[in-house]
């Protein structure tokens, strides 16, 4: 069967999470996810948030984390370097948000796209999100 890119869709990241309950109130409360669903699966639950478009599906999990994220995220090869979301006002944002552990910024990147404003904070295991305002994709007659 040969897929096309019309039927492809975005589904979900998964989250390993040391405690899914600060993980699921972190985002629910930063950055509005609802509860959508739990399964529970080999004597494990499992939960989905979802907000719009965009599913976290959290796991639980033990241990320490592979790699210590810092900045914008880890640079490892097969790591994720971080989630990210777009809001009108990185500013009030922060000032919304003021618990929020920032790792890096804000940044501006006015030399790329007039703007632009990113910061990158981190969830209770050290998960990276960037969080930015003003992205916009390269209009295609732009030469890159």
């Amino acid at each position: 069967m040969t897929t096309t890119a019309a039927s492809v869709r975005w589904a979900h990241v998964g989250l390993n999470c040391r405690d899914q309950r600060a993980t699921e109130d972190f985002y629910r409360r930063h950055f509005g996810f609802r509860r959508a669903r739990v399964v529970e699966a080999d004597g494990t639950s499992v939960i989905f948030l979802r907000q719009g478009g965009v599913c976290l599906e959290l796991f639980p999990a033990q241990g320490e984390p592979l790699t210590r994220a810092t900045a914008d995220g880890p640079q490892n090869p097969g790591t994720p370097r971080h989630l990210a979301f777009q809001v009108d006002d990185v500013d009030a944002f922060l000032a919304a948000h003021g618990d929020l552990p920032v790792s890096l910024g804000p940044l501006t990147f006015d030399e790329f796209i007039p703007g632009w404003k990113t910061v990158w904070v981190l969830d209770p295991d050290g998960v990276v999100i960037e969080v930015s305002q003003g992205y916009t994709d390269q209009d295609p007659a732009e030469p890159s």
